[in-house]
């Protein structure tokens, strides 16, 4: 064997080592990432994973301190999924919950998305302007709006009803909500909408033939955003509204399951994880599109 054959292998052989050491190297950084990424899956979802064993577990085993928290020591239980729909009214404050975000909902892309089309498209600078002063609207605390809200809502008659918080909640989507979409109505090309008025399109039908079907993510952000506001929002909730039958979930469950230093913590966990499992759902079914809307309102906003 020659010089030049000897040098060649020891070429080959170094070659192939550093070819392995690169393949171990992706390994381990492929390795790191799922295991990052799983350990930060398991921190998200651990708290969800509470609220689910404490929903099936026993009394006795849930306040018994020797026995482990994280699986059942007794065998689990539907009593408490049972005496939260039978013994309180879950259902009413379910069914007041999704009735008052459905309607928020309707109410502030009917006034929200032709308000921000507007002062994106049609009033120039000054646009701009409007929709940082209709944005700061929304930054005021609602611990310093309760009480004038609360006597405009006596003066229309709607305390202690659920229209109170139909004629509220808009006060608090609807700034963001046209913040939010002037931003993405910005990022659609205004030539789309001229070659469509060349063509023979009014205005109106230029926005709904080719603006809306574009600017369906950030209209989806707004739906999203506006029906969870609805749904844990609190401190308007608790002033406006006393009778039981009334309430939302974010009043009435605490004020059915804790009574006095009394906390029904199964019950609690069930009545969360009854919510959150179908807002999760959601959440992931959109989340591209929600993603999509929220960055690109902020990006060009």
């Amino acid at each position: 064997m020659n010089n030049q054959e000897i040098i060649s292998r020891k070429g080959e052989g170094l070659a192939a080592n550093q070819r392995f050491r690169e393949t171990i190297n992706a390994i381990l950084r492929q390795v790191a990432l799922y295991t990052t990424v799983g350990l930060m899956c398991l921190f998200a979802f651990f708290p969800f994973l509470v609220l689910m064993i404490n929903t099936f577990r026993e009394d006795q085993d849930l306040y018994r301190p020797q026995n482990f928290p994280f699986f059942f020591n007794d065998p689990p239980t539907l009593f408490h999924i049972t005496q939260l729909f039978k013994e309180t009214n879950y259902v009413v404050f379910l069914r007041n919950s999704v009735f008052v975000g459905l309607v928020v909902v309707l109410i502030t892309l009917a006034i929200a998305i032709p308000a921000a089309y507007s002062l994106a498209r049609l009033t120039g600078k000054w646009g701009e302007r409007a929709g940082i002063a209709i944005f700061m609207v929304y930054l005021v605390p609602p611990t310093l709006l309760f009480l004038p809200l609360f006597r405009m809502v006596v003066a229309l008659h709607l305390n202690d009803t659920i229209w109170s918080l139909i004629v509220v909640y808009p006060t608090i989507s609807i700034p963001f909500s046209t913040w939010l979409l002037m931003g993405f109505f910005k990022s659609i090309p205004k030539d789309l909408e001229e070659a469509a008025m060349v063509d023979g399109y009014s205005r109106a039908a230029a926005f709904l033939k080719v603006v809306m079907p574009l600017s369906l993510s950030g209209i989806i952000a707004v739906v999203v955003f506006t029906f969870t506001l609805t749904l844990h929002e609190f401190i308007y909730a608790l002033t406006f509204i006393s009778s039981s039958a009334q309430r939302t979930l974010s009043v009435g469950v605490p004020t059915e399951l804790i009574r006095g230093d009394v906390f029904f913590w199964q019950g609690l966990s069930a009545a969360t994880i009854i919510v959150a499992i179908p807002v999760g759902i959601l959440y992931n079914l959109v989340l591209d599109r929600l993603i999509s809307g929220f960055t690109m309102g902020a990006v060009k906003g």
